[in-house]
């Protein structure tokens, strides 16, 4: 049989049938199931086929596939139809390189992104929102006392997968989204670094909205762990590209297999910044993930922008 649970469908306890072989099942797989499905105690059913795969998001510990942990790809989670990218606007003070990460992680993916700046009670938005005026990117901000209604109509009828630095208060908003998810609360260090609290992704079904696709489901979340860094060797320098199109209208105009690096004399970014057309952080922050592909960048805290007055550096 397959099996596409709903929120309200029993949680069955299942095993990967010996058949499937080396093939993992991760959170957000569709799945074939045989045995008891009932969910009753002690009740255990079998995975015996995963669905092809409509999307999936990909990250590596580095940018470097050189190394070992650049060449280690961990899949994130299944068939997601969004990013909720959730950054904090103050303590921890919010990370564009990291964003910028995430948003190249889903285009890549083919997921679209949303960011959600939380805190909002402690800092505005406004200079986040500058850095991505370009690219129109959707987004939500949320405060202690924030309803929740815009979001929720977001997620409405959708798999959203929720990614962040520890400490944001993602976990507080899933609680708030799923009271009974009763996820682990942290707080943030004196060095403003987040705890790490979620120790494992978590698919979570959402309350009933009223604006829930015509079939009626809610939608779901997916609480991951906070995480440090979001390396992208899996991801091709073309696709990385593709992570920037406030840049990629400039690039018509670079030679044959320009590889957009400051080096090269006649890349056409430089002009198309200095022209006023893109931020001249985004370009930096490209550039830099480029380098880091090689091996030249920091991967000591590969989610700041040099320079970046958001950074906190």
């Amino acid at each position: 049989m397959f099996l596409d649970a709903g929120p309200d469908s029993p949680t069955v306890t299942a095993m990967r049938a010996r058949e499937l072989g080396r093939k993992s099942v991760v959170v957000g797989d569709r799945v074939g199931l045989v045995g008891d499905t009932s969910g009753a105690p002690g009740a255990l059913a079998r995975i015996v086929r995963i669905a092809e795969r409509r999307s999936v998001l990909r990250r590596t510990a580095e940018d470097d596939a050189t190394t070992a942990e650049g060449r280690l790809e961990r899949v994130v989670v299944a068939n997601a139809d969004q990013l909720v990218i959730v950054s904090a606007l103050a303590d921890p003070p919010p990370r564009t390189g990291f964003i910028d990460r995430c948003l190249v992680a889903a285009y890549d993916a083919d997921i679209e992104p949303l960011l959600c700046l939380t805190k909002a009670d402690l800092a505005g938005p406004e200079a986040v929102l500058g850095y991505y005026t370009e690219l129109e990117l959707p987004y939500v901000l949320i405060r202690p006392d924030s309803d929740l209604a815009a979001l929720r109509a977001l997620l409405a009828g959708r798999v959203s997968v929720m990614v962040g630095h520890s400490g944001v208060g993602k976990s507080t908003l899933v609680n708030r989204l799923v009271p009974e998810a009763d996820r682990a609360v942290g707080t943030v260090s004196a060095i403003g670094r987040g705890r790490h609290t979620s120790t494992s992704a978590v698919a979570l079904g959402l309350p009933p909205h009223p604006h829930a696709d015509s079939e009626g489901a809610p939608g779901w979340i997916i609480d991951t762990p906070g995480v440090r860094s979001f390396g992208l060797a899996h991801v091709s320098a073309e696709s990385l590209l593709h992570g920037f199109p406030d840049l990629v209208e400039a690039t018509v105009d670079c030679p044959a297999n320009c590889q957009h690096t400051a080096e090269e004399a006649d890349c056409a970014l430089d002009a198309w910044v200095a022209a006023g057309k893109a931020d001249p952080r985004r370009l930096a922050s490209y550039r830099r993930l480029l380098a880091s592909r090689s091996g030249e960048g920091d991967v000591r805290e590969p989610e700041r922008n040099p320079g970046d007055p958001l950074a906190g550096s």
